[in-house]
């Protein structure tokens, strides 16, 4: 029975290896060619650009009302009635189902020359919304191409991981194998044969399990290119980390490019384009209008049987607000209070800012000095890991201690990997806040 439970597990980890190599036959995908995909096909990138071509269409002198609105009317009214009427002269008409038609048709035009240049200021309003819509695109990509990086970077890592794993899967069945051996033979115990099975099917599960998360990942990565998620590649075997870094600069960076802070500006901006809509409502209206009309109308009792007319129209119409119960007043108090917490949101958003970039800076650091240190614990447990399998084909370590120099391999592996994957997403986080991350 323990023989088919060995046999399983030889089984399972054939699967395991065959999983792998076929990953080095898949077509791989480059971190350039993974960012190039999701800035075209990504959706939260290609929503936001159609809110900024909305913005841009929103930007003209017509939707700020600046300038004349011209339609062309008609209207006709008909009325059938039983008329009496006495005239002057004493005549009595009376008529049963008269028939009275009116017919009014003609351009007509209406321009607000002055609304006290609140029209100036919407428009102000209007390409500053066009302003906040780039922000926010730009937040879009920075996120986005965030997003595609760490993943990227997660598959990497998680590659390391599973081969690193596979080793040591390797590494069991030769134990495994060796121990059936001695045992076979006399010099060891069956109770170090179960231990050798034990240890390779959670070698074999841990296996199993990196590779499901790694297929997870894998998913999650085709979502953000905005792909089918069951297209298969394989990643880069390296992550690469850049380690020339200034907090001086990244700071100034981010009080320039970074899209949130922007987006706070912009804001300050339209509260106070605001405050100067609101204060125009203090000045008079003045209206133009004018028309050319066609008029016929006919009657079949009375004295003008048959009217046509046409003729030209104009006017003018002013208007200002002498008292609203001090509504205008407290309208003014209000737009100027959506000022100061539009600064208080910009300085505030801005320590926040400058609190993270000093706090993944030093998380960056740290980081850096964590890979150089693993990256030396990994090469030594190597050695002792070569070294320990040596005596043990030669059959002077004993198991328990084998199995330890094992677990230190496969750790020291895993503290290595995740240092890289660490200072990785330290670095591109600092360069998101610094609205200056591109392919690193």
């Amino acid at each position: 029975m323990n023989r088919k439970k060995i046999k399983f597990s030889i089984l399972l980890i054939f699967g395991c290896l065959f999983h792998i190599s076929s990953i080095h036959a898949q077509e791989r995908l480059s971190l350039e060619l993974a960012v190039q995909t999701a800035l075209e096909n990504n959706y939260d990138i290609m929503l936001n650009k159609n809110e900024v071509e909305q913005a841009k269409n929103n930007v003209n002198r017509a939707n700020a009302g600046m300038l004349p609105i011209i339609t062309g009317n008609l209207s006709t009214n008909n009325t059938v009635s039983n008329t009496k009427q006495t005239l002057s002269s004493g005549v009595l008409q009376e008529r049963n189902g008269a028939k009275n038609t009116n017919l009014v048709y003609g351009p007509v035009l209406n321009w607000q020359v002055f609304d006290g240049f609140q029209m100036f200021a919407r428009y102000d309003r209007l390409k500053e919304l066009e302003n906040l819509g780039e922000a926010n695109f730009k937040l879009a990509v920075q996120t986005t191409l965030a997003d595609v990086i760490n993943n990227y970077y997660d598959l990497v890592q998680q590659q390391q991981q599973i081969k690193a794993l596979r080793g040591a899967l390797e590494i069991s069945r030769i134990r495994l194998r060796n121990s059936e051996s001695r045992y076979t033979i006399g010099k060891a115990a069956k109770l170090e044969v179960l231990a050798a099975s034990v240890d390779l099917n959670t070698d074999t599960t841990n296996l199993l399990r990196q590779i499901d998360q790694y297929r997870n990942t894998k998913i999650k990565l085709n979502e953000l290119l905005a792909r089918d998620i069951n297209t298969d590649f394989s990643v880069s075997d390296t992550i690469i980390i850049g380690s020339s870094l200034l907090l001086t600069e990244l700071q100034n960076s981010a009080a320039q490019l970074n899209p949130s802070l922007q987006s706070a500006l912009i804001n300050k901006r339209i509260s106070e384009i605001n405050l100067r809509e609101v204060k125009a409502n203090r000045y008079p209206g003045i209206n133009l209008n004018t028309g050319y009309n066609f008029n016929r109308s006919t009657s079949e009792l009375g004295f003008a049987r048959n009217s046509v007319g046409r003729g030209l129209n104009y006017g003018l119409t002013a208007s200002i607000n002498i008292f609203n119960g001090h509504l205008q007043k407290r309208a003014e108090k209000n737009a100027s209070l959506q000022i100061q917490n539009n600064q208080l949101q910009y300085e505030k958003l801005n320590q926040s800012i400058t609190s993270q970039l000093s706090s993944l800076f030093q998380t960056y650091q740290t980081n850096l000095q964590l890979v150089k240190l693993e990256r030396q614990n990994l090469e030594v447990a190597r050695q002792n890991m070569d070294i320990t399998l040596e005596k043990f084909r030669l059959g002077s370590v004993a198991p328990l201690e084998f199995r330890e120099a094992q677990r230190n391999y496969i750790d020291a592996n895993a503290r290595y990997t995740n240092a890289q994957f660490e200072a990785k997403l330290a670095e591109v986080a600092l360069m998101q806040l610094s609205g200056r991350l591109n392919l690193q």
